[in-house]
């Protein structure tokens, strides 16, 4: 092969490579010709067993017991340093020192960073990365740590199984504004395009947690962004984190995926990865898979409904009861006002006299006359005693 022939061949392989570092470092996309169906054409591992995210069903989790509470370390020891924070292309993020850490884990890890993920405003559902039993949230939280007691830096972590662990925080929206995320929102305006930066006063990390770090679903699983490395411990809580909808509006629409030199400006939007299979992966949970069950809008509706038809049965039988009650007791006082009107005695009897035994009056006369001749007998006998002998004349 003439020299010519080799200059064009290595010609060739220089734009093979710089072309190939340049969709490592820049060029995928969420969506697009580097889309996420095609990221595993130039990244291996996004084609592997154990990507992320994931969808959770809770009845399928297995609770392991053994799972302790996550213990942030330093999150709220941040000094008068201050975090950068910068827009990626792909994500807003805040680098973190590495004497921040994680407890409660098989190794020491020490913080590197955390990033959001979000949607786009519209109606459509979805921002979250990681969904439970198919809902997904509004937004997602990562702080992203490294074993930082078997490996120098994450550079060397981020390629070993267990290298890397992060916290995923599902987001979702209310009426009330969360102050711990405007730290975070109020600067966003500052780095709208993308490879911009800025240093922001430093706050406590914890804040942006959940309350309960003890509730949650633990797997492994990988990077969800490209080179997409299996090497993430995963712990995903159970519980929300809210925010109000004018924040959530704010990180959907203030951001571009674009440089500010760009003529053309793309929104810094729908930046989630869509669920990845679990492939005989296991999902552990921290608690019971029944105190944790997550039950679906219409299981909801039912229960709301099941529990007002009993309340209004409840209601009708007790009705039913006093009335039946009230009855009888009206039918009582009726039978007692007509008997006592019927007769005194009846309510009386202790002072009712004897009744006279009575005598028929023919057999009454006889025994006037009776009495009448034996007295007028007696009367004449007594004058006739009481009287004088005659005496006779000589």
């Amino acid at each position: 092969m003439d020299s010519l022939g080799i200059f064009i061949l290595l010609t060739l392989k220089f734009f093979q490579w710089t072309a190939a570092a340049s969709v490592e470092e820049t060029s995928w996309t969420y969506t697009g010709l580097l889309g996420q169906a095609e990221w595993s054409d130039h990244f291996p591992d996004c084609g592997g067993t154990s990507q992320s995210p994931v969808d959770v069903i809770t009845t399928q989790t297995k609770y392991d017991p053994s799972l302790i509470p996550v213990v942030p370390r330093g999150y709220s020891q941040h000094g008068n340093q201050p975090f950068t924070l910068s827009n990626d292309g792909h994500t807003v993020v805040i680098e973190l020192p590495e004497w921040m850490g994680l407890g409660g884990l098989p190794w020491l890890f020490s913080a590197v960073q955390l990033h959001l993920h979000w949607g786009n405003g519209g109606p459509s559902d979805g921002g979250s990365e990681h969904t439970i039993n198919g809902q997904s949230a509004d937004a997602e939280l990562h702080v992203v740590h490294y074993n930082s007691e078997l490996y120098p830096n994450i550079s060397a972590a981020m390629t070993q199984k267990d290298g890397l662990a992060v916290l995923g925080i599902l987001i979702v929206t209310g009426e009330e504004t969360n102050p711990a995320f405007n730290n975070i929102l109020n600067y966003l305006s500052r780095i709208r395009h993308a490879d911009q930066k800025v240093l922001i006063p430093a706050f406590d990390v914890q804040s942006l947690l959940p309350k309960n770090l003890g509730r949650y679903y633990r797997y492994n699983g990988s990077l969800t962004t490209p080179p997409c490395y299996q090497s993430v411990l995963w712990t995903v809580f159970h519980e929300r984190v809210q925010i109000s909808k004018a924040q959530l509006m704010k990180m959907e629409t203030i951001l571009y995926s674009s440089n500010a030199e760009e003529s053309e400006k793309m929104l810094l939007q729908d930046n989630y990865r869509v669920t990845q299979p679990l492939n005989h992966r296991v999902v552990f949970a921290s608690f019971s898979a029944e105190s944790g069950k997550e039950l679906s809008s219409g299981e909801v509706t039912a229960i709301v409904i099941g529990v007002m038809c009993g309340c209004v049965g409840l209601a009708v039988i007790i009705r039913f009861i006093v009335k039946t009650i009230r009855f009888f007791k009206l039918l009582h006082l009726e039978t007692v006002v007509v008997n006592s009107s019927t007769s005194s005695w009846d309510i009386l009897h202790n002072n009712r006299p004897a009744p006279m035994p009575r005598i028929n009056e023919p057999e009454k006369t006889n025994e006037k006359k009776q009495d009448l001749a034996l007295n007028s007998t007696s009367e004449a006998e007594r004058k006739e005693e009481s009287s004088p002998s005659p005496q006779t004349e000589p």
